[in-house]
C-alpha cells in the first residue's frame, strides 16, 4: 500500500463474532501498520465505541498483542487457537516424529471432560518429558488456554477450537484483491475488502444453519457472545 508516497507492508486485521442467534456476522476490519498491542487496541475500542457489548469469548493465536488488547478492552474470556497450537509446538519436533507427536495432542482435545483431558495431558507431558523438552515447554504453557472450550456447550466445542474459519475468510480475501497489486491509499484497500466481506455476510446471514446452537441466553439480546480475530499482511 502506498502511505505518505512510499510502498508500505501493512495488516488488515478483521473481527467475526456469533450473535445470539447464533448467527455469524463480520463485526469490523481495519488496516494498521503492525499487529502490535497498541494497533489492536485501537481496533478493539473502536469497536465498543459503535456498540460491541456482550463479548464472552474470544478465539484466536497466541498474538502477545491481540491477548493483551482483548484483556484490557473486551475483558472476556480467551480461547487459543487449537491448531495454531499444535504448530507452535511441533516447531519443536523432528518432522519424521511429528505425525506422532500430532496425534497424540489431538488425543487430548477429543476428551469430553476436563478430568479425562487432562489425564490425557499428563500422558503427553510424561511422552514429551525426557525427548522433547522444548515441546513439552510450549505444550503445558498453552494447553489450558486451548481447552478452555471445555467451559462451553458440548455442541459448540467444534466451532470454538480454533480461528480457522476467519483465516480462510482471509484467504479468500487475499486472493480477490492480489489482482490490486499495490493499493494506491488506505481508504481503496478498506473499500475493496469491505465489499468483500459485505458479499460474505449476506451469504452467512441467508443460510440454513447457525455458527452455534443456543445455550440459553435471551434470544432478544443481539450482542455478539464469540468474537474470532486475525489479521493478514
Amino acid at each position: 500500500m502506498r502511505e505518505d508516497e512510499r510502498v508500505e507492508s501493512m495488516a488488515v486485521v478483521i473481527a467475526t463474532g456469533v450473535n445470539l442467534q447464533g448467527r455469524r456476522e463480520v463485526l469490523g476490519l481495519d488496516v494498521i501498520p503492525t499487529e502490535s498491542e497498541e494497533g489492536w487496541t485501537q481496533f478493539l475500542q473502536g469497536l465498543r465505541e459503535r456498540g460491541l457489548a456482550g463479548v464472552r469469548r474470544v478465539v484466536s493465536d497466541a498474538h502477545g498483542g491481540l491477548k493483551a488488547a482483548v484483556r484490557k478492552v473486551l475483558k472476556a474470556g480467551w480461547q487459543r487457537c487449537k491448531v495454531h497450537f499444535c504448530r507452535n509446538v511441533l516447531v519443536h519436533v523432528a518432522k519424521r516424529i511429528q505425525a506422532g507427536v500430532s496425534e497424540a495432542m489431538k488425543a487430548v482435545f477429543v476428551q469430553r471432560d476436563e478430568k479425562s483431558a487432562k489425564a490425557k495431558e499428563a500422558e503427553v507431558v510424561r511422552q514429551f518429558q525426557s525427548r522433547l523438552p522444548q515441546a513439552k515447554e510450549v505444550f503445558e504453557a498453552g494447553i489450558d488456554d486451548a481447552l478452555s472450550d471445555l467451559h462451553c456447550p458440548p455442541s459448540n466445542w467444534t466451532r470454538l477450537s480454533s480461528n480457522h474459519p476467519i483465516e480462510r475468510l482471509n484467504q479468500d480475501i487475499r486472493r480477490r484483491t492480489r489482482v490490486a497489486g499495490i493499493f494506491p491509499h488506505r481508504g481503496a484497500c478498506l473499500r475493496k475488502t469491505a465489499m468483500l466481506l459485505v458479499e460474505m455476510q449476506e451469504d452467512w446471514l441467508t443460510g440454513d444453519k447457525a455458527c452455534l446452537t443456543s445455550d440459553g441466553a435471551p434470544a432478544e439480546d443481539s450482542s455478539s457472545r464469540l468474537v474470532s480475530m486475525a489479521a493478514g499482511q
